[in-house]
């Protein structure tokens, strides 16, 4: 870098796009640059959010029992991971979820189900539960089911869905080494399908599973020419039992250079931590929130967060704000 971190982040402000030289000189960013770095992503994420974060929790409402054969998945066919396997949950049990997540101030709650996408008796339960969830609670609903038709969409969006969640997962080009049994295109055009409905579109990645950091700018490029809203930033949990058991790539820093990435390429963008932050990010989480502006609250699909009482003192002790309403963007705080 011939300037400094944080002259690179008022250009991004002021409109500029990264080269590639640069994407790829924030992952490579000297350990001993990482607070400037981090520093520079700040300053980008406070001139569109302030120091609000927003919070988010998962219900797994349908476990394992999935055709795909996604190779960082416990939930897939492929997978020996002993996991807990059911059917599509009742109605009941996702509004408790909700009551749940009301509690701990939580501003979106996701409706998430394993499978290559949902059938109509399982949109038939979520459309009920979504509609009792917006009279009774002022939340956002996000709902994540895998791929998605278009009537199906429509029914979400009626039924009062804010948001769906069908992450590109990695890059096109690493795309077939991760799963075979759908394709690239067959995701992104899920997240097309809910955007054509006025459903605001999710999509996020997975770091650490064996891509190269080209392949980590061209997910993050990717997610800005998709127009997510919402990108949930992923590191690689793997667990013993599927075809990426074993892997380990990822260090703390680096992690915290991927979010800096995400923040800089995606700047007016809800960038959030999501699953494995604990093990990957470890004593370093709070950094994290200097360049992202979400996390999740909880548990997450097959594995354990912490302690949701943990996250709100993580906040707490950073100075940060709960986003209670989950409703302003970024666009309103310029």
């Amino acid at each position: 870098m011939d300037h400094s971190w944080k002259d690179l982040a008022l250009e991004v402000i002021q409109g500029k796009e990264l080269s590639d030289g640069e994407a790829l000189s924030i992952l490579q960013c000297p350990d001993g640059e990482l607070l400037e770095l981090l520093n520079g992503a700040y300053q980008i994420r406070k001139h569109y959010y302030g120091n609000k974060v927003k919070l988010n929790m998962i219900i797994n409402t349908k476990s394992g029992l999935c055709p795909e054969n996604c190779g960082y998945c416990s939930q897939s066919i492929v997978s020996k991971a002993p996991i807990e396997k059911y059917a599509m949950v009742d109605k009941d049990t996702i509004i408790k979820g909700a009551e749940k997540a009301h509690k701990l101030n939580v501003g979106t709650y996701c409706i998430v189900a394993s499978g290559r996408g949902p059938t109509n008796r399982d949109v038939d339960k979520v459309v009920s539960a979504v509609k009792e969830i917006k009279e009774n609670y002022d939340m956002k609903v996000c709902a994540c089911l895998g791929l998605l038709k278009e009537d199906q969409a429509e029914r979400l969006k009626e039924a009062g869905v804010d948001r769906y969640n069908h992450n590109i997962n990695t890059s096109e080009n690493h795309h077939e080494q991760i799963t075979t049994s759908h394709t690239y295109e067959d995701r992104v055009n899920t997240v097309e399908i809910a955007k054509k409905q006025g459903i605001s579109p999710c999509s996020g990645v997975i770091v650490g599973m064996k891509e190269s950091l080209q392949d980590v700018v061209d997910m993050a490029r990717s997610l800005k020419v998709l127009d997510a809203d919402s990108i949930p930033v992923n590191f690689l949990h793997a667990i013993d039992g599927t075809p990426l058991e074993g892997t380990d790539e990822l260090d703390p820093r680096y992690c915290l250079k991927v979010l800096c990435l995400m923040r800089f390429i995606n700047p007016t963008k809800e960038i959030r931590i999501s699953g494995g932050r604990e093990v990957n990010l470890r004593s370093l989480q709070p950094l994290g929130l200097y360049a992202a502006n979400s996390i999740f609250v909880g548990d997450y699909l097959t594995t354990a967060g912490q302690q949701e009482t943990a996250d709100h003192q993580m906040l707490k002790d950073l100075g940060f704000e709960i986003d209670y309403t989950n409703e302003i963007t970024a666009e309103e705080l310029v």
